[in-house]
């Protein structure tokens, strides 16, 4: 007893010096250290206000984002409803491009697997998350792009993250070669690697080439760009591009999100459609030299596809598609993969559905393009100004944020239309537009409709047109005498195939599950 008694006095005696001379060093560092007091001096930092502050500026300049509650309804698809029910609008700026998300088979398969599997997938990949879905979807991934495997993320925003940053980690001696409209999950997702990048010119080869011309072809290299730009609808030279990355000793990494279902016979992308007589001859097989004129492919030819499940596949989700030591390096190592929850099993029952469905339907997208050409050929007419290019989207050019904003209200309010208004960050300063998306189900007398409410809108808000801009020289295309326009990716000639058209291997094919999936066994 009296040792513990002895001990417990040491303890407190201890403990008093110790506060002492703790208060007889905080005085010392009062008064030589003139940040000694400063936490009670000084008020705390305004957070709010700079919240605050940093919207008051998008609000200013006219780039302060209003979110339209808009409900499409499946069975009534391109009509969605407002907060009252009542209160129905056209949709003509959806990226749900073949409507699938509205197909019966898909929303069957979506059913099916919520009913035997439930509503989540229960963990990550390692975890509890990893099921015969997962694996199904991603074989009809690799199979869509003739790869040896493929890997889905929770978006495609994820995916090309995490592609960039991993390269980032472990191959740091690499330079990449980025379009200078590249998406902006492939800007952050080279900004996370921390590589050394050049940025060219939008689609100018010439001067891609003089950047790569810098470096040893011994140097690692990767050059990033995309099919199909969502918001210019320009398209990339993907052979060309790849001509220079065989020259120059580079990686080639390809971003089809806006091309996935519109383009090739079987809706691969552009990297199928540069090809298009021997995937269609060829069908799910992968066409050999001898059929392609002795010519390598395009899609063998890219090292890293991107897609999304989110757009003309109607679901939601990202994937990379790539040989199998690509797609495993990635599976073992890219955290945005590893460390977070996979996509519920319905979703993806409904992704590899509408994969297998699209596939053999090329009238969807004869469908697509022919309403696009419609529609482009009647604003033409009207000479309202349409950024050119040889792709499916049509970006009216308005020029400015408030501008736009007001021709979307007017054609909600007014035309029972909805179209959103794109402005800056989306697009730069000056370039604002409204971007139309036609699909299957926008047929030509709604597209009459369409024409008739944007001619009103230009008249009554006093919009440019073409004339306008041709007098001021041109821009963007418009109204430039020196422009050279494109023809559209879609000939006349493969406008006219049919479903019938396509290899019959094609419809309901047996795809093996990928080993890679789960794990190369050695």
């Amino acid at each position: 007893m009296m040792r513990r008694f002895s001990r417990s006095i040491v303890a407190r005696r201890s403990l008093a010096s110790a506060a002492t001379a703790a208060k007889t060093a905080g005085a010392t560092a009062s008064a030589t250290s003139p940040l000694a007091n400063a936490q009670t001096q000084d008020s705390a930092f305004d957070y709010e206000g700079m919240v605050e502050n940093e919207v008051l500026k998008k609000r200013q300049d006219k780039s302060y984002r209003f979110f339209n509650n808009i409900n499409r309804l499946a069975k009534e698809y391109p009509m969605a409803h407002r907060q009252n029910e009542a209160d129905k609008v056209t949709v003509w700026c959806s990226n749900d491009y073949l409507a699938l998300s509205k197909q019966p088979e898909v929303m069957e398969a979506m059913k099916r697997a919520v009913d035997k599997y439930g509503a989540g997938a229960g963990g990550t990949r390692n975890i509890a998350g990893h099921n015969k879905l997962t694996m199904q979807l991603e074989a009809e991934i690799a199979a869509l792009h003739k790869k040896e495997g493929a890997l889905v993320f929770s978006s495609c925003f994820v995916a090309n993250d995490a592609v960039f940053s991993l390269f980032g980690q472990k191959c740091k001696d690499m330079v990449i070669f980025s379009d200078e409209l590249n998406h902006a999950s492939m800007i952050i997702g080279m900004k996370h690697s921390g590589l050394k990048k050049h940025i060219f010119k939008h689609n100018n080869l010439a001067e891609l080439e003089q950047m790569l011309q810098q470096y040893p072809k011994s140097t690692p290299k990767m050059i990033a760009f995309e099919s199909v730009y969502s918001m210019a609808g320009s398209v990339a030279d993907i052979n060309k591009i790849c001509d220079l990355a065989d020259k120059y000793g580079a990686m080639t990494f390809l971003d089809e999100v806006h091309a996935v279902g519109l383009y090739g016979p079987h809706g691969a992308g552009v990297a199928e459609h540069v090809d298009f007589e021997a995937h269609r001859k060829a069908g799910i097989a992968s066409p050999t030299l001898e059929q392609n004129n002795m010519q390598k492919l395009a899609l063998d030819r890219i090292d890293i596809i991107t897609g999304t499940l989110g757009k003309s596949f109607g679901a939601v989700g990202g994937y990379v598609a790539a040989n199998k030591n690509i797609v495993d390096f990635l599976r073992s190592y890219a955290p945005g993969f590893i460390f977070t929850t996979t996509l519920p099993p319905a979703v993806m029952a409904a992704a590899a559905e509408a994969i297998r469905f699209q596939r053999s339907n090329i009238d969807l997208r004869t469908a697509q393009q022919k309403h696009t050409n419609y529609l482009k050929a009647g604003l033409q007419d009207l000479g309202i100004p349409v950024v050119p290019n040889p792709s499916h989207i049509v970006p009216i050019l308005i020029g400015n944020a408030d501008l736009a904003k007001q021709a979307s209200d007017m054609l909600m309010e007014k035309h029972k239309i909805y179209v959103q208004a794109i402005n800056f960050p989306t697009v730069a300063r000056g370039t604002e537009r409204l971007r139309i998306t036609p699909t299957p189900g926008h047929t030509d007398d709604l597209s009459d409709i369409m024409l008739d409410a944007v001619e009103d809108v230009f008249s009554e808000l006093q919009l440019p047109r073409v004339k306008d801009w041709e007098a001021q020289g041109g821009f963007l295309g418009i109204g430039d005498p020196n422009f050279v326009r494109e023809p559209n990716l879609w000939t006349a000639k493969q406008l006219s195939y049919t479903n019938a058209d396509l290899n019959p291997n094609v419809k309901h094919p047996v795809i093996e599950q990928l080993e890679v999936s789960s794990g190369i066994k050695v």
